[in-house]
Formats: structure tokens, C-alpha cells, sequence
């Protein structure tokens, strides 16, 4: 499903996008490749590809807080030691240690080796003597990576998602 902009929102079932066509709230941009069967016989396309009539405004997607994103974000490297180690040789620090009054946010963690997270302990990086190499930041949603995997499946996909994919990832 887009959006009036042509926006990925997301990926919606058949039977929602054959309800929004036919009630006039969205356009078939795209078939798919099967048929639906109403119960007066008439033979409906699949939509695999509809717009919105009207803009749907919504908040801005926030990333989630998981050990992957966070290891993605600082490029499976240490922020520290700038060593680059696969995920099972990774930790989570915490910039400002939690018994310091520091946060669980993005912008508090960062991606440490355990021999340098062991010798930060429980201080900040000031008192430890050691200096971060990227300052932790919240990533960017990516709108068109959400959907991006989807192209394998519904070539018809990618005229939509991909130029989406390219403005969020410059």
C-alpha cells in the first residue's frame, strides 16, 4: 500500500486492498497474478500494487533498540579499540553507565569489545581514559529497506520501493 506520494506504507492483505478499490479510497496500480472469485461470479484482479486516495499523515517510523540495529549502526566495530569482530564478539556498553544516571537510548549506546568494555567498567569513557570513535547517534528509518525484500518475491515491486530505498539511504 502507498500513500497519495507514492510513500511505502505497508504491506496490507488482498482482501483490505480489494475493499479500499472497490470503495474508491485507493487505485490499482499493479495486478497480481491470481484472481478473486465474488459470489455473483464476477472474476476480480489482485491488487498487488494500490495508492491511496488521500494522504494518510503518520509518524515518523522510529528504529528499534535491539543488538543487531545497534551493531549494524556502528558496523560491527568496537567504538573504542575501531576492531571489527563478528556479532558473538561483541558487547553493548553503556556511554554514561546506567549507575551514573545514563539512559537506555540509542544516543547512550555503543558497540564495545569485551577487552575494552572490561576495562571501562562502570565509568564513563573521560574517567576511563578512553575516547569513543563515532559519538552514538539514532539512526535514520530507512522506508524503503522495510520493504526492500519484498522485490524478490513481487518483481512488480520495485519501480515503488526502490527509489524510496535510494532517497533514504543517501
Amino acid at each position: 500500500m502507498l500513500n497519495q506520494n507514492y510513500e511505502p506504507l505497508h504491506v496490507c492483505a488482498v482482501r483490505r486492498a480489494v475493499v479500499l478499490t472497490i470503495t474508491g479510497r485507493a487505485d490499482l496500480l499493479e495486478e497480481g497474478d491470481e484472481g478473486i472469485k465474488s459470489a455473483g461470479g464476477k472474476v476480480f484482479s489482485t491488487p498487488s500494487v494500490i495508492r491511496l486516495q488521500s494522504y494518510i499523515k503518520r509518524p515518523t517510523p522510529r528504529p528499534r533498540l535491539t543488538r543487531k540495529e545497534i551493531f549494524s549502526r556502528d558496523s560491527y566495530k568496537c567504538q573504542y579499540c575501531a576492531i571489527k569482530l563478528d556479532s558473538q564478539h561483541l558487547t553493548l556498553d553503556h556511554v554514561v553507565p546506567r549507575r551514573l544516571g545514563g539512559q537506555h537510548e540509542w544516543e547512550n549506546i555503543t558497540t564495545a569489545c569485551s577487552k575494552c568494555n572490561h576495562k571501562k567498567g562502570g565509568r564513563t569513557p573521560l574517567q576511563a581514559g578512553m575516547q569513543l570513535s563515532a559519538e552514538p547517534i539514532r539512526p535514520r528509518t530507512d522506508i524503503g529497506r522495510t520493504f526492500i525484500s519484498y522485490v524478490a518475491q513481487y518483481s512488480e515491486w520495485e519501480q515503488y520501493l526502490v527509489p524510496w530505498y535510494r532517497k533514504s539511504a543517501a
